[in-house]
């Protein structure tokens, strides 16, 4: 899968993108994640991309020559108009879902918006889903844009040496992740639940269940309206107002 980042900050994208799981990935030729200098698409000889606000007010805007050139040259390299996603906090909130839904694309480009925002005639010409991390409001586009890689990388197959860890994980189903534990089984006093060193494998999947259930309930109730449980489970943990 390819991810092209349009940016006024390379150096910054690359450096969060390069390591861990991704950079593996990366290095193994599963993902090939571009940052995109949109100051490389500028006709001004210092390179400036953004310009005052028609109408005043504070602050400077992105000018649309340079993205939507940027953008351009990456769609005459896939020979045609890829889907472009912007991070803007005026967008649906990105969620696992969508993760999961645009990890079926071949190639994505991410547009980074700076300063006080992006002219809107580029954005009306290139962009196909706007999207925010969450309510409030960031310096850049670039750490929402490393977020989303990151979370749609994980989708890929093969990106995951373990298949099981993409499966099991928050937010499948609707549903937190259940508490996990490692060595010692005794650490400063507390101890692991003893079905986990049972070794009974159905008692576990069970207890993991559950504990994913009461864990959602807890912290992310309203994530019980989607969750896929049956009607004893809604019975049983009290879930049946949702």
């Amino acid at each position: 899968m390819r991810f092209y980042i349009l940016t006024l900050f390379p150096e910054m994208v690359m450096s969060g993108l390069c390591t861990s799981i991704i950079g593996k990935a990366a290095e193994k030729g599963i993902l090939d994640i571009e940052a995109v200098n949109i100051r490389d698409f500028t006709k001004d000889r210092h390179q400036k991309a953004d310009d005052y606000p028609y109408g005043g007010g504070a602050g400077m805007v992105m000018q649309a020559q340079p993205i939507y050139d940027a953008y351009q040259s990456v769609a005459a390299r896939l020979g045609r108009r890829p889907r472009t996603v912007y991070l803007t906090p005026q967008g649906p909130v990105f969620t696992q879902r969508m993760a999961k839904e645009l990890a079926r694309e071949e190639a994505l480009v991410f547009l980074c918006g700076h300063y006080e925002g992006v002219d809107e005639r580029v954005l009306e010409e290139i962009v196909t889903d706007p999207v925010s991390i969450g309510d409030y409001v960031l310096t850049g586009g670039e750490l929402p844009a490393m977020v989303m890689v990151d979370a749609i990388s994980r989708m890929v197959p093969g990106v995951l040496t373990n298949e099981e860890s993409g499966a099991f994980e928050s937010f499948e189903g609707n549903l937190l992740e259940y508490p996990q534990y490692t060595r010692p089984a005794d650490w400063n006093g507390k101890m692991v639940p003893d079905v986990l060193l049972s070794g009974d494998h159905g008692r576990i999947g069970q207890w993991r269940r559950e504990q994913s259930i009461l864990r959602t309930k807890r912290y992310r109730p309203d994530l019980l309206e989607g969750a896929e449980l049956t009607i004893k489970e809604k019975a049983v943990y009290g879930v049946n107002d949702w």
